[in-house]
């Protein structure tokens, strides 16, 4: 359980204990609160994993760093339903990797 005022000292902390223990539903709930270390291991962790979903979670809530890591996932995959949907989401890079496995 997060302290209700931690320090930054003790939060980063307590984020890295998080991360190192693969506890993905507590860097969740920090990363939904806005921490951007919490966000940053998540997104570390659900590439290791190839969590698309998870990816997908933040990618659709607006993280770059999700959305860069889902199209890097979803082209090693050959994904390209996954592709589509970010291209049709206006994702110009997901556009560009879709017509490049499109042209191959």
């Amino acid at each position: 359980m997060v302290p209700d005022q931690p320090d930054s000292d003790s939060l980063d902390e307590f984020v890295e204990l998080a991360a190192e223990r693969g506890d993905v539903d507590t860097l969740r709930r920090l990363s939904d609160g806005g921490n951007s270390t919490a966000s940053d291991l998540l997104i570390e962790i659900a590439t290791e994993l190839g969590d698309m979903p998870e990816l997908r979670r933040m990618s659709d809530g607006g993280n770059v760093t999700a959305t860069d890591q889902l199209i890097e996932l979803a082209a090693e995959r050959g994904d390209l339903v996954e592709l589509r949907r970010l291209a049709d989401a206006g994702v110009v890079t997901a556009r560009e990797v879709l017509d490049e496995l499109i042209a191959e």
